[in-house]
C-alpha cells in the first residue's frame, strides 16, 4: 500500500490513477492522519449474450440498402 499526503493527491493525480490502474492500494493522508483508501473499482458485469445482440443488430442495419434519394439531390431540392 502507497501512503501519499493530500496535496500530492491533488497536484499529482495522474499517479494515484496510474497505481490503482496497477493495482495498488493508496492511502491519502492529511496532517500524517489516514484520510482515505483508494483503490481500484471492481470492473463491470458482462451481460452474456449483449456483444452478440448488438453484434446481429449492426450486422442487420449494414446489411439494409440505402435510399434511392441521394444527399445531392436532397441538398439541390432544398435550394429550389
Amino acid at each position: 500500500m502507497k501512503t501519499i499526503p493530500l496535496r500530492q493527491l491533488v497536484r499529482q493525480p495522474t499517479h494515484v490513477k496510474r497505481w490503482t490502474r496497477a493495482g495498488e492500494t493508496v492511502r491519502v493522508t492529511d496532517n500524517g492522519r489516514p484520510l482515505w483508501t483508494v483503490r481500484a473499482a471492481d470492473p463491470p458485469e458482462v451481460q452474456p449474450g449483449r456483444e452478440q445482440a448488438i453484434d446481429e443488430v449492426l450486422q442487420e442495419t449494414l446489411g439494409t440498402t440505402a435510399g434511392g434519394i441521394s444527399a445531392a439531390s436532397l441538398l439541390e431540392e432544398s435550394r429550389r
